[in-house]
């Protein structure tokens, strides 16, 4: 895999994903989203690894949105592939099997906003900042900002921040539940990893199914949820990670979980 716009670093069963592209801050082009699109597949199955922190280069910025030059002279039908290609990416990244961590150093603007929206942990420096700018080019988000953002705020906070487009800071993010954590910069990436670290040593199928469940129940009823709990319960039950947990647990030892 040829990758000039990402750097990767796979240690300990955790893949830290850095984007580079500081002198743009972090934009997202359209090169980077194919080289994302990619690398993630391939982290998918890689069974050395269990988790993946996503963060951007240098400390201003996360993504600071998407490369507004390549918008410049689109119609409509390359603007529907635009959106369509960055919904993609960014569903590929929600339902990759590993759990993902964003890292928010910095602004986590348009494009930058809707990716940290696509992982499952957002963990932010207290300089971040959030938002989706995009009506202040006559713009909406396309890269999922409006579904993501009303599903895990509200509508009427989203319909706000979207309508304005001012920022959020990190800590209202935290009180919004966008961000899970706020930490000093200097200690959001450790803070990431110590969470990070946590997460690989549990069993690896099991994580993959409550996420399932989670992303398959979340929008259905309470009852439609709690079949689809019981389904991937059930699965858990049919993988030798489940034998040598409750097997480790009997004979109080640590388990030594394997993935399969």
């Amino acid at each position: 895999m040829n990758l000039n716009l990402l750097n990767v670093c796979i240690d300990e069963k955790i893949a830290t994903v850095e984007i580079n592209r500081p002198k743009a801050l972090n934009a997202l082009n359209s090169e980077l989203l194919t080289e994302m699109g990619e690398l993630f597949a391939s982290l998918n199955t890689n069974s050395e690894v269990g988790c993946i922190v996503l963060t951007g280069s240098g400390d201003k910025s996360f993504v600071a949105g998407a490369d507004i030059k390549e918008m410049t002279d689109l119609g409509e039908s390359d603007a529907l592939k635009m959106s369509k290609k960055g919904q993609d990416v960014f569903l590929q990244i929600e339902t990759c099997s590993k759990p993902v961590i964003a890292a928010v150093n910095g602004y986590a603007l348009g494009g930058g906003f809707e990716l940290a929206l696509a992982c499952d942990v957002i963990i932010a420096s207290d300089k971040a900042q959030f938002g989706l700018p995009e009506v202040s080019l006559g713009l909406i988000p396309g890269y999922g900002g409006t579904q993501r953002l009303a599903r895990i705020v509200g509508a009427q906070k989203a319909k706000r921040l979207i309508f304005s487009g001012e920022m959020l800071p990190a800590n209202l993010a935290y009180d919004w539940g966008v961000a899970t954590q706020v930490v000093a910069s200097d200690e959001l990436m450790a803070t990431c990893m110590k969470l990070a670290k946590k997460i690989v040593k549990q069993a690896p199928l099991a994580i993959s199914f409550a996420k399932q469940s989670i992303a398959n129940g979340y929008d259905t009823t309470l009852g439609e949820g709690l079949g689809i709990e019981s389904h991937f319960f059930a699965k858990t039950f049919t993988t030798n990670d489940k034998s040598e947990g409750v097997t480790a647990f009997i004979e109080k030892r640590k388990p030594q979980f394997k993935g399969n």
